[in-house]
């Protein structure tokens, strides 16, 4: 049975013929004729009959109405329920990060919407349930099953994310940079270059994260082996053994700031692409809600802060 069939016997036992159902309803009579013919198909006791002229409900074909008319107000309930989960400004809205990208980017955004929820009426602000997820970049879009909003990371010369099944909404374009200790000397160039770090001792992060990926494209430019010390992922621990003079490293320019050691200074490089770019992947059916995009547009507000205005987010998914 099909919901409309269901409706246009209603209608039958209420306006009394065929072709008043296809003026209400805006069809053709033979429509409408067709759809019940079907109907009557789906089940084993006749539905209608006929009285002279007219068409008429049977006794089953009244029961079979009423409880047809159910099911139509419960799927106008069940429309009017996402509606309003769709257009609730203050539902939950779920927010995963990468590590550097929650330890920049988690409490500022936190501080954002309840400013925001304290200022205005009652549940006109969403709250957000935050957790890090640190992933190798294929596996960034499968997060957006779990969460509504994942921030994911990836090399701007590396695929991009499958559009096929998340929508993408750019939050950043950010730079890794090289870390040296504040002393070295290396750190009096206002820029650097690949043949200028390859041969100093490193500390990069495992294979398939952006530092690494930067770090396989120095050592292809210069022709020669890095040293690589050690492979931590976590920035604080790269800044903090930067700091200690033991090897140089690369940080993200705009989401380590939290995470440098005074003894840090951070260098542009050149020569190679650096460039990671940071997006918001969510399911396409997820953005229609108003308390998801109102949590992008301040993840956007609080990026353009951190980036010092350089961030290129954009209001609508691509």
């Amino acid at each position: 049975m099909e919901v409309h069939q269901l409706q246009m016997l209603r209608e039958l036992g209420d306006l009394g013929s065929v072709k008043a159902v296809a003026e209400t309803l805006m069809v053709t009579p033979s429509a409408v004729s067709q759809q019940l013919a079907l109907l009557q198909k789906s089940v084993d006791v006749p539905l209608t009959r006929k009285e002279g002229r007219a068409l008429v409900l049977t006794d089953a074909g009244r029961v079979l109405a009423d409880a047809g008319a159910a099911v139509v107000n419960a799927l106008a309930d069940a429309q009017a329920a996402i509606g309003a989960y769709h257009d609730s400004p203050g539902s939950t809205v779920t927010v995963s990060a990468f590590h550097s990208a929650g330890q920049a980017l988690f409490a500022p955004l936190a501080a954002l919407l309840t400013t925001a929820r304290n200022a205005g009426p009652e549940n006109s602000v969403p709250r957000v349930k935050l957790a890090d997820e640190d992933v190798a970049q294929e596996d960034f879009p499968g997060l957006a099953a779990r969460y509504d909003l994942v921030l994911a990371h990836r090399m701007e010369h590396s695929p991009g994310w499958p559009t096929d099944k998340v929508a993408v909404i750019p939050l950043a374009d950010e730079p890794l940079d090289v870390a040296l200790p504040a002393g070295h000397p290396l750190a009096a160039r206002r820029e650097l270059r690949p043949a200028d770090v390859v041969g100093q001792p490193w500390v990069t992060s495992r294979a398939g994260y952006s530092p690494a990926d930067v770090l396989a494209a120095v050592v292809a430019v210069s022709g020669r082996p890095a040293d690589v010390l050690h492979r931590i992922n976590d920035y604080s621990t790269v800044a903090s053994l930067v700091a200690d003079g033991g090897a140089i490293g690369l940080l993200p320019r705009f989401t380590a700031q939290r995470v440098l050691d005074a003894g840090v200074v951070l260098r542009p490089l050149a020569g190679v692409n650096s460039v990671r770019k940071i997006d918001i992947l969510a399911r396409p059916e997820t953005l229609k809600r108003k308390s998801v995009m109102t949590v992008c547009e301040a993840l956007q507000t609080v990026m353009t802060e951190l980036a010092g205005g350089t961030s290129p987010g954009a209001s609508q998914p691509n």
